[in-house]
């Protein structure tokens, strides 16, 4: 099992967590399956940005982003080098430190809590 420390996000996971998942699943997989709600529009097909999220530590230990995760991460609120799409990023053997942005695309909208 491969260690995620998720640091702290104001609505899914106030305290942050660390949490622990399989080699071979998705990041954003491992979140929901350790009840950390994040955003999955498109139902994990890589088809939005909702799962949106910046690997702080341990990218070097993932596979590389595909040409499609790449076109859409270029839309993604809050883009950084280490922005990756947790529905297709799959955890490897290396410890990893990641951060839900504060917002997604879907979350941009009045009425939300900021």
């Amino acid at each position: 099992m491969t260690q995620i420390i998720v640091l702290p996000h104001v609505e899914l996971c106030p305290d942050g967590a660390v949490i622990e998942a399989a080699p071979g699943i998705s990041i954003c997989d491992a979140l929901l399956g350790n009840d950390i709600e994040i955003e999955h529009a498109c139902e994990k097909s890589c088809a939005c940005t909702t799962c949106h999220i910046v690997v702080r530590e341990g990218s070097a230990s993932l596979a590389a982003a595909e040409e499609l995760e790449e076109d859409l991460l270029d839309k993604a609120w809050g883009l950084e080098p280490d922005s990756r799409l947790s529905c297709q990023a799959l955890v490897g053997d290396v410890p990893l430190v990641i951060e839900i942005p504060k917002y997604t695309i879907n979350m941009v909208k009045e009425g939300h809590k900021k």
